[in-house]
């Protein structure tokens, strides 16, 4: 199975424009990318989704507000 960059994930936030419970950005995650799909960043691999999404709560690139996770920043760069 092919690794998926994170970036793709804040990609999709973003673009989403609403923020998400938890739940809902699995099930979009998974419906999107597929529920056994794995995940890589430029400092991790081999990631399931909720650890992804996990790592960005803590790094701040997402932020929960409540019980609401939105798109905060990233200085990601194009990849």
């Amino acid at each position: 199975m092919e690794s998926i960059h994170g970036r793709n994930i804040l990609n999709l936030v973003q673009e989403h424009g609403q923020p998400f419970t938890k739940e809902e950005l699995l099930n979009t995650i998974g419906n999107h990318f597929g529920v056994q799909a794995r995940f890589h960043t430029c400092s991790a691999s081999d990631m399931r989704a909720e650890a992804l999404l996990d790592m960005f709560l803590e790094k701040g690139k997402l932020e929960l507000e409540g019980e609401l996770i939105q798109f905060r920043g990233c200085n990601c760069g194009s990849h």
